[in-house]
């Protein structure tokens, strides 16, 4: 089984990158990622129970560490984690 979690960028300065998270765009929370201490913070859980925040948090943390690590702290304006 595949999933897919679609990222938006809100916001980005040198110290903090947040995006907003999600299966598709009208169901979304929002990630932060302070890109020095690489730590990850859940700022709004997804606001419908029927899609599990915890599951789409997590691969939005991911991909956003993909982009920190391996793709040289470059953030796009959209993104996604597919597998």
């Amino acid at each position: 089984m595949g999933s897919y979690v679609l990222l938006l960028k809100e916001y980005e300065d040198n110290e903090t990158v947040v995006y907003r998270f999600g299966p598709n765009e009208n169901i979304m929370g929002k990630i932060e990622l302070n890109k020095f201490t690489i730590k990850f913070s859940e700022l709004e859980v997804i606001p419908d129970n029927n899609f599990p925040s915890r599951f789409y948090y997590d691969r939005a943390a991911q991909r956003l560490a993909v982009c920190l690590v391996k793709e040289g702290g470059v953030f796009p304006d959209r993104t996604a984690f597919e597998s």
